[in-house]
């Protein structure tokens, strides 16, 4: 069977000497693992389209399971992600995120989209941190994980300054938060609920230009590291890294 596919490479493997087998996220056939013969090799006509992050159209040949790459179209590259340190920490976050959140039957042109645009808000110079909180809120929305940052969850109070009860998935007033013992809270001020809300109503591509202070990054920062680690059980490596990059910058 001969299919084709616009997809973006989250994974790309080294097989052999010269083969690469890559992880592509389709638009519309979800995950497809692909055997790229000679990928490797200098001039082979798969270098560009078998790299990290690449978009373009993949023709391959194949059923179920592993099919092997015939053609390859590049779309973007996204060069200026692949030249900064900062956005390739980033970007690798993202795919990874996506991948382990993915099974390989899930299909989600709506999610295809959404990575697309914040891999290129990255590689056009957004700011990649709230391009990335953004992405991450996304992605446990299509799975089913709504942290509750309408209000308070017990008293429905709507102003800040709130705690973010991670045992709870929400919001705690400070009020409620005084007789509760709960080991989760994370402070979260007026700034970070403010980004929260929005952007838990917004689409990736009204992320915009938006000035964030340090110590709001670091709140948001917390709360979506923690919600995702307490609800998705996710390990990723790309995570380990970032969290030595924010080392070394603080």
């Amino acid at each position: 069977m001969i299919g084709k596919a616009e997809g973006i490479v989250l994974r790309a493997t080294d097989y052999g000497e010269s083969n690469k087998i890559l992880t592509v996220f389709t638009r519309n056939s979800g995950k497809v693992s692909m055997m790229a013969r000679g990928a490797k090799k200098s001039k082979s006509r798969f270098t560009a389209v078998s790299q990290l992050f690449s978009h373009g159209y993949f023709l391959y040949h194949g059923g179920s399971g592993m099919v092997t790459l015939q053609q390859g179209d590049l779309i973007r590259s996204f060069r200026g992600i692949r030249e900064d340190l900062i956005k390739t920490a980033y970007a690798v976050y993202l795919v990874e995120f996506l991948d382990k959140m993915m099974s390989d039957e899930d299909i989600s042109s709506y999610l295809f989209d959404t990575l697309l645009t914040a891999l290129n808000w990255m590689d056009q110079d957004k700011d990649v941190e709230m391009v990335t909180r953004l992405f991450e809120l996304k992605l446990l929305q299509i799975h089913g994980y709504r942290p509750r940052f309408e209000g308070c969850v017990h008293c429905g109070k709507n102003d800040p300054p709130f705690f973010m009860s991670i045992m709870e998935g929400g919001f705690v007033c400070q009020s409620c938060a005084s007789y509760r013992q709960d080991s989760s809270f994370i402070a979260v001020g007026p700034g970070a609920v403010k980004i929260l809300r929005l952007f838990q109503e917004i689409h990736m591509n009204q992320v915009g230009n938006i000035q964030v202070k340090p110590e709001t990054k670091e709140q948001l920062r917390k709360v979506m590291f923690s919600f995702i680690d307490e609800y998705t059980h996710v390990t990723l490596k790309s995570r380990r890294f970032l969290e030595q990059l924010d080392l070394l910058n603080g």
